[in-house]
C-alpha cells in the first residue's frame, strides 16, 4: 500500500482538465443548437480529447487560487468589486448573493478562456476552441436569467411586474418577426427617413437597380462616381442619415455618383451564380455609368464584399482587355483571404463541401441566418445584451439608424454563397494568377493597375486589419493605405463633422508585407479618413463640367422611380 502523500497539484490540474474538456463539450452542445448562418455542421465533429500546456496550468491554478481567496475575502467584508457593465447596475451591488454570483461567473469564465488559450493543438484547433467556449461562457451568464439577474428583478419590484409583462410583449413580438429586436424598428421606414438622399432609379435588371444621385454642386467631375455595396447588406449603409451618409457626401464634393441598389434574392435566383453577379451586376453597372454619362473611364468604390465583388469584375474586364475603371477604392475588403479573423473559424473542407452539396446546385441562404452569424461574433453586444433589456427588463430598446439597417437582413443565392466559400475563404484562389475562370476569364488581379485607395478598420472583427491590409500585396498598381479607427461599420460611416475617431497614414510608397511594420511608421491623424479620401479622389477625378440637369440618358436610361427605389425595400 501506498504511503506517498497525494499530488494536489497534480489532481487540481486534472480538475481543471475535466472542467475544460466538459465546458467544451456543453459549448459544443450549445453551438450544434444555434443555427449560426447555417454554419453548425463545424461543430459537428467529435469533441477532442484536449491536452494542455503544463506550465499555463500551473499559472493558470495558482491564479485562480489567489482570485478566488480575494473574492471569498471581499464578499466576507461586503467589498466585492465586480467590473463588468453586465452587473454594474446598483442592484447588482446591493445585492450580496448577486455579487457574489457575478464575481465567482467572471472568475470561472476568465479560467475557462485561460484554460482554452492553454491547449496543446495547432492555431486554427485552440481558436475554435475559444470561439465555442466564448459562445457557451457569453450565453450562461447569470445577467441573462431573471432568477439571477438583480436589476431585472429590482426593476419588476419596482413597476410591480409591468416589466415582466413588457417583457413577455416584446419576446412574442420578436418571435413574430424572427429576430431579436435591436432598435425600435417601428421609427424607421427606408425612403423616410433612412437612405434619403435625393436621386433616381436609372437601369435595373434582375440583379440590381442603378441609383443617380441629383448634384448638389452647380459643376461635377468628368468622371463619375460608382459604388458597390456588399450584396450582404442594403446599400443604405452607405446613406443612413443625411448627416452621415459617405454618398451625399461624395455627391457633396462635386462627384457625379451611382450605386448599386442589389435586388434581395427570391427563389427565382436560387441558381444565380458569382459569374452572375460579376458579369450581370458587377461589370453591367460599370458600364451602364460609361454609356449614361458618355465619359470613357469612372471611379469606382467596393465596400466589403462589394470590394471583393469589383476588384474581381476588373480583373475579369482587364483579361478581357478592357479597363474602364481609372481609380479604385475599397473600403473593409478582403481580396486576399489569408488574414480572415474569426469567420475562420468555421471554414474547413468538410464544411464547405457541405455548403456545396446543400447550396451548390440551387437554393437561397436566409438573410436571417447570415444576420444571426455576423451578430453570435459578439453574442454580448449584439445578442445577449439585448436578450436582457427586451425580454428581462421589458425595455423597448432606443431608436439607431445603423442597428435597424443592421436588422434588414438580405439573402444569398445558393451556387453564389457555395462558389465564394470555396474560392475565397477556403482556398483563397483570386490571388493566384490564371488559378480560377469568372465569367469565361482566367482572372490575374496582377492585371488590375490602376491607382488604389484601400481602407481597413483597425478593430473590425469581419474584415482584420491585417487582412484588409493585404491587398496592398496583390494590385499593383499606385497604392494609398489608411487605417481608421473602431470597427467594420462605424469606422467607415465617420463623417468629418462629427469630429471622431482618428486615422493613420504613412506617406510614401513602402508597403512592407506585415501589416505591424506599416503601423509601426504611421502617423495619427485626428478625425475621419473622408476627407483624406476626398482629396485622393478628386485627384483621379478629372476637370471638372456642368453638372446634367436630368437623370440618367434618353429613353434608354431614362428614371423609373425615385431613389432609394423598389430593390432596397423588399424584405429578405
Amino acid at each position: 500500500m501506498s504511503t506517498s502523500k497525494p499530488d494536489f497539484g497534480s489532481q487540481m490540474g486534472e480538475g481543471f482538465q475535466q472542467a475544460l474538456s466538459k465546458s467544451w463539450g456543453q459549448a459544443m452542445q450549445h453551438l450544434q443548437t444555434m443555427d449560426l448562418g447555417g454554419l453548425k455542421s463545424s461543430a459537428d465533429a467529435a469533441v477532442p480529447q484536449l491536452k494542455f500546456s503544463p506550465e499555463k496550468l500551473q499559472t493558470l491554478q495558482g491564479q485562480y487560487f489567489k482570485d478566488a481567496s480575494e473574492m471569498w475575502n471581499q464578499s466576507l467584508h461586503n467589498s466585492l468589486q465586480v467590473k463588468d457593465r453586465r452587473f454594474s447596475g446598483e442592484a447588482w451591488a446591493a445585492n450580496p448573493m448577486a455579487a457574489f454570483n457575478a464575481a465567482s461567473y467572471l472568475l470561472n469564465a476568465r479560467t475557462l478562456m485561460g484554460l482554452a488559450d492553454a491547449v496543446e493543438a495547432d492555431e486554427k484547433t485552440r481558436t475554435r476552441i475559444r470561439f465555442a467556449i466564448e459562445q457557451w461562457v457569453a450565453a450562461v451568464a447569470p445577467s441573462n436569467f431573471l432568477a439571477f439577474n438583480a436589476e431585472a428583478q429590482q426593476k419588476a419590484i419596482d413597476t410591480q411586474g409591468e416589466s415582466i409583462a413588457k417583457g413577455v410583449q416584446n419576446l412574442v413580438h420578436d418571435l413574430q418577426q424572427g429576430h431579436v429586436s435591436m432598435t425600435d424598428e417601428s421609427l424607421f421606414e427606408v425612403g423616410k427617413n433612412v437612405a434619403t438622399t435625393e436621386g433616381a432609379v436609372v437601369f435595373e435588371n434582375d440583379f440590381f437597380q442603378l441609383i443617380e444621385y441629383k448634384p448638389l454642386t452647380p459643376k461635377v467631375y468628368e468622371k463619375p462616381f460608382l459604388l458597390v455595396p456588399p450584396c450582404i447588406n442594403k446599400y443604405y449603409i452607405l446613406d443612413l442619415q443625411p448627416e452621415n451618409s459617405l454618398i451625399r457626401y461624395a455627391v457633396s464634393q462635386g462627384h457625379r455618383t451611382f450605386v448599386v441598389s442589389w435586388r434581395n434574392p427570391d427563389e427565382s435566383m436560387a441558381k444565380k451564380s458569382w459569374d452572375d453577379y460579376i458579369e450581370h451586376a458587377a461589370i453591367e453597372a460599370i458600364h451602364t455609368v460609361q454609356a449614361i454619362t458618355g465619359a470613357p473611364k469612372i471611379n469606382a468604390l467596393g465596400f466589403c464584399v462589394g470590394g471583393t465583388i469589383l476588384s474581381t469584375a476588373l480583373a475579369v474586364l482587364a483579361a478581357r482587355g478592357d479597363k474602364p475603371v481609372a481609380s479604385a477604392t475599397f473600403l473593409t475588403t478582403l481580396i486576399n483571404f489569408t488574414d480572415t479573423g474569426i469567420l475562420d473559424v468555421f471554414i474547413d473542407e468538410n464544411f464547405v463541401k457541405f455548403r456545396e452539396q446543400q447550396l451548390g446546385q440551387g437554393g437561397l441562404l436566409k438573410g436571417q441566418d447570415l444576420a444571426s452569424t455576423f451578430s453570435f461574433l459578439r453574442p454580448n453586444d449584439l445578442v445577449w445584451n439585448y436578450v436582457v433589456g427586451n425580454y428581462l427588463k421589458g425595455e423597448t430598446p432606443p431608436p439607431f439608424d445603423l442597428l435597424y439597417w443592421n436588422s434588414d437582413s438580405t439573402n444569398l443565392p445558393g451556387p453564389f454563397y457555395a462558389w465564394y466559400l470555396r474560392n475565397t475563404y477556403l482556398e483563397n484562389n483570386l490571388v493566384k494568377p490564371r488559378k480560377v475562370k469568372v465569367c469565361g476569364e482566367a482572372i490575374d488581379l496582377g492585371k488590375v493597375d490602376m491607382p488604389v485607395y484601400i481602407y481597413g478598420s483597425r478593430e473590425d472583427h469581419i474584415v482584420p486589419i491585417g487582412g484588409a491590409y493585404a491587398s496592398t500585396q496583390v494590385l499593383p498598381g499606385k497604392k494609398r493605405f489608411v487605417m481608421g479607427a473602431s470597427g467594420h461599420i462605424a469606422g467607415v460611416i465617420n463623417p468629418p463633422a462629427a469630429k471622431k475617431r482618428s486615422h493613420w497614414l504613412s506617406e510614401g510608397a513602402s508597403y512592407p508585407a506585415d501589416v505591424n511594420d506599416w503601423i509601426a511608421k504611421a502617423k495619427e491623424v485626428p478625425g475621419s479618413w473622408w476627407t483624406d479620401w476626398s482629396v485622393w479622389l478628386k485627384g483621379h477625378a478629372g476637370k471638372q463640367i456642368a453638372a446634367p440637369k436630368t437623370y440618367g440618358k434618353g429613353t434608354k436610361y431614362k428614371a423609373i422611380e425615385a431613389a432609394p427605389g423598389r430593390y432596397v425595400k423588399a424584405k429578405a
